[in-house]
């Protein structure tokens, strides 16, 4: 997620794995699965039959997620958590960052008065905390962002994680967890192949610390992802750095997403500042209209199998724990929409209608919503993402 935009309007904030998928594509490497793989089926995958956990069961059927600029200030604005219209079902704090790349131990403050004029005192803070809580609101800390790159290599930095995640929630009676990890916090191994038996400690270490989290707080703990597509999507044709030295980052995302499905509340995967990505039609999708949404969501909802090996399938997920990642406004991320493309993507993953050149493999009327980056960027645009989705949802 981007909190660079008032230093620098013209910055791509996601260069490093936007670039990375550009120039992949440029030299072939994404061009067609490696030649030791199967070719990529579109055959949907089982679906995934398990028991939604509680803390889903409490949001609304359709669910409204936004990122809230806690922490820091930009070209947007500061926006007070008592000011955040009840549209929003989901806030995410951003960002809880480390103390340094591989220390594990995560610190949250907010907003300076001298960059943040109008930032609430911590007391005011935490009583809208328990004023949303009580609106049937979730309100939880999103680890990570743009400058917050966490890699817990060692078990120490993986304790320390839990412990200092753990303060954070219990000083200001938190909901749960967003992960939202970027840029170089995970990677793949040369020789960890297996989403579903990964062996990278960074991979390792985070699944772990989660579980434990999640074990330490019960049913209710509401647990969110928002990867970038680099992570996730483009686990079709590559996974890791693999045999013609892709980038390690590659995919990186599903070993987790998998080991932590069944604790996982909603993963909402960025589908912005995203290079070309192939669907499950193996064609490329790229950003600016209503397909690379639908083509991005359907892969999640179908399943696809991993770097093309059809015996090494990532399973579907159920709707109901998938959201649409999407920018609020045109300055909060490249791959904005118009709302009325907004509407075709819903339309067509839900309805199997309005859809455009792609053709989803089902249809999910329970599709849980939308998450956006961010809560302060649709306030700056007259609050034009959530006002279209109370409107689409009724």
């Amino acid at each position: 997620m981007d909190r660079s935009r008032s230093r620098s309007p013209l910055r791509r904030p996601r260069l490093l794995t936007a670039a990375a998928a550009l120039a992949l594509a440029a030299s072939g490497l994404l061009a067609v699965p490696s030649a030791a793989d199967s070719a990529p089926s579109t055959t949907p995958a089982r679906a995934d039959t398990r028991a939604t956990p509680a803390d889903a069961e409490a949001l609304p059927a359709h669910a409204l997620v936004g990122y809230l600029h806690t922490s820091f200030a930009n070209g947007s604005g500061y926006t007070r958590l008592a000011d955040t219209p009840a549209s929003w079902d989901i806030i995410d704090l951003a960002f809880g960052e480390p103390t340094s790349a591989t220390s594990g131990d995560i610190r949250f403050s907010l907003c300076p008065k001298t960059e943040c004029p109008n930032v609430e005192t911590k007391d005011e803070f935490k009583a809208a905390i328990k004023a949303k809580q009580a609106q049937g609101k979730k309100v939880q800390i999103s680890i990570g962002g743009q400058n917050g790159q966490v890699q817990l290599t060692t078990t120490q930095a993986r304790d320390k994680f839990v412990s200092s995640v753990s303060a954070i929630i219990d000083e200001y009676g938190l909901d749960g967890l967003d992960i939202d990890f970027e840029g170089h916090s995970l990677s793949l191994n040369a020789n960890d192949t297996d989403f579903k038996n990964p062996t990278t400690p960074v991979i390792v270490n985070l699944i772990s610390a989660v579980k434990t989290l999640k074990a330490k707080y019960g049913p209710g703990f509401t647990l969110t992802m928002a990867p970038e597509t680099f992570f996730v999507q483009l686990g079709y044709q590559h996974y890791g750095p693999g045999q013609w030295g892709a980038d390690p980052r590659a995919g990186a995302y599903l070993p987790v997403i998998h080991a932590l499905r069944d604790d996982l509340t909603l993963l909402h995967v960025q589908d912005y500042n995203s290079g070309p990505i192939m669907g499950l039609d193996n064609q490329y999708h790229q950003m600016g209209g209503a397909d690379f949404h639908i083509a991005m969501t359907d892969m999640l909802l179908t399943g696809f199998p991993v770097k093309g090996n059809t015996a090494n399938v990532f399973p579907p997920l159920p709707p109901e724990k998938i959201a649409i990642g999407m920018p609020a406004s045109v300055n909060a991320g490249n791959g904005h929409v118009s709302t009325t493309e907004v509407n075709k993507a819903l339309d067509c993953l839900t309805k199997n209608t309005n859809c455009g050149s792609y053709r989803p493999h089902g249809k999910w009327p329970t599709l849980r919503g939308l998450m956006t980056w961010s809560i302060n960027w649709d306030r700056f645009n007259n609050w034009e993402f959530s006002k279209n989705f109370d409107s689409y949802f009724g």
